[in-house]
């Protein structure tokens, strides 16, 4: 059976009619497929469309393992991501075909390949200091500076990934019960309540400071300088962008510069007291296990900081310095537009 054909039921059928996965995973998937077809199709010197499913034996896939780690410099997590792929076609095969013994074993043995263990990774957070800081670095009277004062306002205080900010439309924001929804992993949706600070930031940005998006991208909530929809990327760029001006450069290197902001709105809550399974629901963790891990830091609390943080998130726009200043600068250039009409 060629792995052609089996490939383009796993994609078209299995993945988004059967199992309804969402776009990212799809992409992650096909990202996995595109670098093993060119591999096998070299090992075993044959072209890719002469490959069948027989070729996709766990000696094959485990040597392609491999070659991502060694060859391509990849981390254990982006290892066991491609494997998690595979094992999906494996369970896909065990569904589709299970009157032939041939792929069923074939399947088996692929299920049955371990993921890689590796030490987890340290949890990077901003202190409620250095988000401060960070908030304060943003140049509000640039072009897109109130746009990235409300991402980043909005990201330490839902938690939100990059992937799920980049897809928040207009409509999940409901203004008058404090609620956006967050479509998250798996297309699990999630709605959370903002801060009274966020709810205006977020208000005052649709209203006054949003770009007038291209008719494709009409619905979507942030929109970046060429009128289209935000990447996970693009956003990962704003937040380095401004975490660059506050943190070391040492720092920069241990951190994730937009999931330091979602770690961060996760000890927060836990510093004000509130229970793991609400923390659970804010991030939309699957397993509270994960949001356990968050129990096991060290924090040291400063008095201080947290009520400076807690007056900051509580307060008004219109109490906010940094809001001034752009009120300022905007008067001043009617004031001087006013001027040259004369």
């Amino acid at each position: 059976m060629k792995l052609k054909h089996v490939l383009i039921q796993f994609f078209n059928k299995y993945l988004s009619q059967l199992k309804g996965v969402s776009k990212n995973t799809i992409k992650s998937y096909r990202d996995t497929f595109s670098l093993l077809l060119p591999f096998a199709a070299q090992n075993y010197s044959i072209k890719i469309d002469s490959l069948n499913i027989d070729h996709l034996t766990p000696e094959l896939i485990v040597k392609f393992l491999n070659h991502l780690e060694i060859d391509r410099n990849n981390s254990v997590q982006t290892r066991n991501y491609r494997l998690a792929a595979l094992k999906s076609l494996a369970k896909m095969l065990l569904l589709s075909y299970p009157q032939y013994a041939e792929i069923k074993m074939i399947a088996e043995r692929i299920l049955n390949i371990p993921k890689k263990r590796s030490p987890k990774p340290l949890i990077e957070y901003l202190t409620q200091e250095e988000i401060l800081k960070v908030f304060n670095t943003i140049n509000l009277k640039k072009k897109d500076g109130f746009r990235d004062y409300a991402m980043l306002n909005l990201l330490i205080d839902s938690g939100a990934r990059a992937s799920e900010i980049a897809m928040l439309k207009l409509d999940y924001f409901d203004k008058q019960n404090k609620i956006l929804k967050i479509y998250g992993k798996g297309m699990r949706l999630r709605c959370i309540e903002l801060s009274f600070k966020t709810i205006e930031l977020i208000s005052e940005y649709i209203n006054n400071y949003r770009q007038i998006p291209k008719p494709q991208y009409g619905e979507i909530l942030f929109i970046n300088q060429r009128g289209e929809q935000f990447t996970r990327y693009g956003i990962n760029r704003i937040c380095k962008k401004y975490l660059q001006h506050v943190l070391s450069e040492k720092r920069m290197k241990c951190i994730n510069p937009v999931h330091c902001f979602r770690h961060a709105c996760a000890i927060n809550m836990l510093c004000a007291g509130k229970d793991i399974t609400e923390i659970k629901n804010r991030l939309g963790h699957e397993r509270v296990e994960t949001t356990m891990l968050y129990l096991k830091l060290n924090i040291s609390k400063k008095r201080h900081i947290q009520k400076e943080f807690i007056e900051y998130t509580e307060s008004s726009i219109k109490n906010d310095p940094k809001i001034d200043e752009i009120i300022d600068w905007e008067n001043q250039k009617e004031t001087l537009s006013w001027l040259d009409s004369m």
